[in-house]
């Protein structure tokens, strides 16, 4: 599978518009702007979701009118940061492929979407017949907590694909070389 992976980010580099886009001056930092304001509006409103469900703040309101209101903006946030965090893979996407920290945030992403996932499905079976109260039950507070530190791991580990400690090009440990899918030149 991960030969699939380095073949299809390698033909992907190799594109015009691949090339392009790394290259460009001014669309890629555009984009990664795009990125991160997107991040803020879509973790912002989700940080809001998340201290609710932990009974730290907007505690006057009922959690089904928060999301209610909040929902739209985060939906919005999320669409740009998918479609702006795709297109900075596909500007830079072999050592993308090959970052360590990439995979770690591809890691915390599909956890923090089964936390969520598993958090709107236990609502529509069980309900929210504790959605005015100030302190929600355990598990919706272990919901949000869950969800506030993976989205912290994502944010960090986001902003490490940027710093090339771990690329390919430089000798590395073994167990770096193994979790990166380095072809290692260097004696180790």
């Amino acid at each position: 599978m991960t030969d699939v992976l380095l073949s299809f980010s390698e033909w992907l580099a190799a594109t015009p518009w691949s090339i392009a886009l790394h290259e460009s001056f001014y669309v890629y930092p555009l984009i990664e702007s795009a990125h991160v304001l997107a991040l803020c509006l879509f973790v912002g409103t989700l940080v809001m979701v998340d201290l609710r469900l932990l009974g730290l703040s907007f505690n006057q309101s009922a959690v089904s009118e928060l999301t209610a209101k909040i929902l739209p903006w985060t939906v919005i946030g999320f669409v740009i940061m998918t479609i702006t965090g795709l297109l900075l893979y596909y500007a830079i996407p072999v050592r993308t492929y090959h970052s360590v920290w990439f995979r770690i945030k591809i890691v915390f992403l599909v956890i923090a979407g089964i936390n969520a996932w598993r958090f709107h499905r236990r609502i529509k079976t069980v309900g929210l017949d504790w959605d005015r109260d100030p302190k929600p039950p355990r598990s919706a507070q272990i919901s949000g907590a869950v969800s506030l530190a993976l989205w912290a791991g994502i944010i960090v580990s986001g902003r490490l694909i940027a710093y090339n400690w771990f690329d390919c090009d430089k000798p590395q440990s073994a167990f770096i070389a193994w979790a990166a899918s380095c072809v290692s030149e260097f004696p180790q």
